[in-house]
């Protein structure tokens, strides 16, 4: 049996030889023989295996059912269940292009409002008083878009609208142009949009912009502050997830066929 070493496997994967030892501590890869000498003896099955867990770790960070998912899936294809590890390897790709789907709609949403004739603001109304009336307190908003109030509040925070007071005991007053900005963030929010990049997008809206706004989702500027690159950039973010997927796939696929043709070689 043709024996690799752990720099052959590094190189092969991309990653540190320090990577594949991990690989093997946490037991992500089958038990590894020794030399006489200590060396460790990898075969192409252990090359096989940390590809596949450098492809399967890169979904980990999304957590939940991906997450378990992708564990699942490395055990499976260390423990040489091929089948089971490439069903996970398929349903976390369905996962990442229903996730692809939510994110496309909530672009769709923002296009429709920012589209739309504005709804009537404050500035329209120059007595208060007629405002006030059409305007709706912060729980009650809270309940009627099926979100926290405090979720409003950190919105407001973050700079993603400015709520107008009540003269008399500035309490927040939502009118019809602020419930209709905070059904586009919660969509945003909901497809896990970056506040970043919803404030990023909703800046351009103010500033009278109504086209180029899938790109301002997806498009960090390079005086950002990104606490999180990932959903800062979501739509790419789930095309390289997506592609890493399909990687995925071709590679459980191509080690099941090698196991019912033994005479072929890893290329």
């Amino acid at each position: 049996m043709k024996h690799l070493r752990t720099v052959q496997i590094a190189r092969s994967v991309g990653v540190h030889p320090n990577t594949v030892r991990l690989y093997e501590a946490w037991g992500f890869l089958s038990p590894v023989a020794r030399s006489q000498s200590g060396y460790r003896l990898y075969t192409e099955a252990h090359l096989d295996q940390a590809h596949v867990v450098w492809l399967a770790l890169r979904f980990t960070w999304l957590g939940g059912e991906v997450r378990r998912t992708a564990l699942g899936l490395i055990e499976a294809a260390r423990d040489n269940r091929l089948d089971e590890a490439l069903q996970g390897a398929h349903r976390i790709l369905e996962m990442i292009q229903a996730e692809q789907q939510r994110a496309e709609d909530a672009v769709h949403v923002v296009e429709q409002w920012a589209s739309a004739p504005p709804a009537p603001t404050r500035q329209d109304h120059p007595a208060y008083g007629p405002y006030r009336q059409t305007g709706l307190p912060v729980r009650q908003v809270a309940a009627q878009l099926d979100v926290t109030a405090d979720m409003l509040r950190n919105w407001e925070r973050n700079g993603l609208l400015i709520v107008p007071r009540d003269a008399s005991n500035g309490y927040r007053v939502y009118g019809p142009a602020e419930i209709e900005r905070l059904q586009v963030i919660r969509a945003l929010s909901r497809a896990h949009y970056g506040t970043q990049a919803i404030l990023r997008m909703m800046l351009r809206v103010d500033q009278g912009e109504r086209v180029g706004l899938r790109e301002a989702l997806d498009t960090p500027e390079p005086d950002d502050e990104c606490l999180s690159y990932a959903t800062d950039r979501w739509l790419s973010t789930l095309a390289e997830l997506e592609r890493h997927g399909l990687s995925l796939v071709t590679r459980l696929g191509s080690m099941i066929q090698r196991q019912t043709e033994p005479s072929q070689t890893l290329q």
